[in-house]
């Protein structure tokens, strides 16, 4: 009768809302955590476009920290007598990091090339229309990365097969990706208005949000791609 008790109120709507609230604010702490070395450099970069190459490699750490944050709010369920965010965290951190360096490391230095041709664009003799599809391949990069980034956190595939679904699912399942740029120009414009520090605050909630808008990949990818 207890047990059953115990149950009712941790899976009731106001457990719900506090077991998501104490989850977000756990994983924020270890992604923080996880991500300062690249963070504290960051932050100490003047916003100048010579320090494009060096802000790439400061943001090396921030994507084993997100992996392992998408690892653990898919995992976590909403019920306050079932709360293991920090073991889910460091658990999916672990299991990933190597697989989430071989997704976001090449992405860092392909958006760093577009974005220092982009901001050079006279200097390297090319006319200013070249920014529309240098813009949109950077678009395609951080698309398919990030599709691949989800992948790769919540699924054992080769490198190779994270890469073919994370492009075919950006035409496969159009929703995610139109979220998901929401979510990268919502990011980029905190990023220009307030700063790096106020990103990296809400660095859970986009973790969140990318969970929860790539549910339609991750459920099609589970029912067609595993056993």
């Amino acid at each position: 009768m207890s047990t059953a008790t115990r149950r009712e109120f941790g899976a009731g709507p106001l457990s719900r809302v506090a077991a998501l609230v104490y989850t977000l604010l756990v994983v924020e702490v270890l992604l923080l955590v996880s991500a300062a070395p690249g963070l504290v450099a960051l932050f100490a970069l003047e916003r100048h476009a010579s320090n494009l190459p060096l802000v790439a490699v400061c943001a090396v750490p921030l994507g084993p920290a997100l992996s392992a944050a998408l690892y653990a709010l898919h995992h976590q369920r909403l019920d306050l007598t079932e709360l293991h965010p920090a073991r889910l965290f460091w658990r999916g951190y672990r299991v990933n990091l190597v697989g989430s360096l071989l997704v976001w490391v090449p992405m860092l230095m392909w958006l760093a090339i577009l974005a220092i041709n982009l901001v050079n664009l006279p200097a390297i003799g090319l006319s200013r229309w070249w920014a529309v599809p240098l813009v949109l391949v950077a678009a395609g990069v951080a698309l398919v990365g990030v599709n691949a980034l989800v992948i790769t956190s919540l699924f054992a595939f080769r490198l190779r097969d994270v890469l073919r679904l994370a492009g075919y699912f950006v035409l496969r399942t159009p929703v995610v990706p139109v979220g998901t740029g929401l979510l990268l120009v919502a990011a980029t414009v905190l990023t220009l208005v307030a700063s790096e520090a106020a990103l990296a605050a809400l660095g859970s909630v986009l973790a969140l949000a990318l969970v929860r808008g790539g549910e339609p990949m991750i459920t099609a990818i589970r029912r067609e791609f595993t056993a």
